[in-house]
């Protein structure tokens, strides 16, 4: 399993990024999650997605602001991610488990991260 983080950089308040997952030698209904990780914090849950059926789950700070997706090849999942505010910069994180969880602990492969700041 490998997976490639892509699309952080800097944006101003009430900008907009696309965060992009690309994901390689992975069954074909396994999950893939965005985590995010803030200097001094723990790893937090932003959204996961199910490749195969599309279900979605998201984190209460970021619904209706954030949009996960994946592409119809099921290669790649998508992180939209709109409104943004500065408690929102942090080291971004996707990551492939077996369940729909928000639970880092749930997710055994990760990629590397790619830092999204954004400044007020």
């Amino acid at each position: 399993v490998q997976l490639q983080a892509s699309g952080g950089g800097l944006v101003q308040a009430g900008g907009s990024l696309r965060l992009s997952c690309a994901a390689s030698g992975m069954i074909f209904s396994i999950n893939v999650g965005w985590f995010r990780q803030a200097p001094g914090k723990e790893r937090e849950f932003v959204a996961t997605i199910n490749r195969s059926s599309g279900v979605t789950r998201y984190a209460d700070s970021v619904k209706g602001r954030f949009t996960i997706s994946r592409n119809n090849a099921k290669t790649m999942v998508f992180l939209r991610m709109d409104s943004l505010k500065p408690e929102d910069t942090a080291v971004y994180f996707c990551a492939a488990g077996s369940f729909l969880s928000s639970r880092f602990d749930d997710y055994g492969a990760w990629g590397q991260g790619t830092q999204v700041t954004v400044s007020s």
